[in-house]
């Protein structure tokens, strides 16, 4: 069964908060905390991977249910800033982690744009623990 964000729905059942609200969650449990544990750069594009998705959170806390257009948007973004830090990591399995999610990112900004929030919600729950998972 699929998350839809509609007015009705996101009035009902309250998607987009939950949404945003285990995205704060997700961050501040501190899943990325592994973050500079090896050498080169990791350190620090784990701590900007850390800080793009506190961005992320903090931005579509403030988009509304009801407009799948600026969830899309937000979530391309963020897809594409999660794609430069892969660009700028030395460390081949924090690279492949985060190509991984901003793919994984791009196909969720999809579904979200047609306000299926699904993917992204699965995308969300999984890839701090991936990505922090490539930091240690």
């Amino acid at each position: 069964m699929s998350t839809v964000i509609t007015r009705e729905g996101a009035m009902r059942y309250g998607t987009a908060g939950r949404l945003a609200q285990g995205l704060v969650l997700l961050v501040a449990a501190g899943t990325l905390t592994g973050c500079g544990l090896s050498g080169g750069n990791t350190g620090q594009v784990c701590a900007d991977t850390k800080k793009a998705f506190q961005q992320y959170v903090s931005q579509v806390r403030t988009v509304p249910a009801n407009d799948p257009a600026q969830w899309k948007q937000a979530t391309d973004r963020f897809a594409g800033r999660v794609d430069g830090l892969a660009r700028q990591a030395e460390d081949e399995k924090l690279k492949n982690a985060l190509r991984t999610e901003a793919t994984r990112l791009r196909g969720a900004a999809a579904g979200v744009g047609t306000g299926d929030a699904a993917q992204l919600n699965a995308v969300m729950t999984d890839a701090p623990n991936r990505i922090g998972a490539a930091c240690d």
